[in-house]
């Protein structure tokens, strides 16, 4: 699995096919946990046909947090190479990664993630062992967490 870092610029906007939200509230790290996996994971998910990638970003935070409050910055363009559960091919896809500072949350809405949990620290047990620890050095050695 290789996992590569972009500046926004550098890659055109129709290949971005993801958005990962890592996210922060009070000091704590907000992660998920999907109803079919006992595993942890940032937010994030698939962009819809004609979405803007930053409407992905939101929309998911809402959907899988019930953030209603945030603010959100552009990180970077990541890549994937290598087959994981949202790959099958193995090709490299593109994802934008966001870090957001939630003030607020409402009513989280029915989807997949069945729980989100605010942490002190980063989890032990990841949904993506290989790929989401290096979006969430990236976040912070960009100095979003202060």
């Amino acid at each position: 699995m290789e996992v590569k870092f972009y500046d926004c610029m550098d890659v055109e906007d129709d290949k971005i096919k993801f958005a990962v939200i890592v996210a922060r509230h009070m000091g704590a790290w907000v992660f998920c946990r999907h109803r079919e996996r006992a595993t942890f994971e940032a937010v994030g998910g698939h962009r819809e046909i004609n979405e803007a990638i930053r409407h992905t970003a939101e929309r998911e935070l809402f959907e899988e947090t019930g953030a209603v409050e945030f603010t959100m910055s552009p990180v970077c363009v990541y890549s994937v190479t290598g087959k994981n559960q949202v790959n099958a091919t193995g090709q490299e896809t593109f994802g934008m990664l966001y870090y957001a500072e939630i003030s607020r949350f409402g009513e989280k809405p029915e989807s997949e993630i069945e729980e989100v949990r605010l942490l002190p620290g980063l989890p032990s047990e990841w949904t993506y062992p290989l790929i989401q620890p290096k979006l969430i050095e990236k976040v912070v050695a960009s100095g979003f967490t202060g």
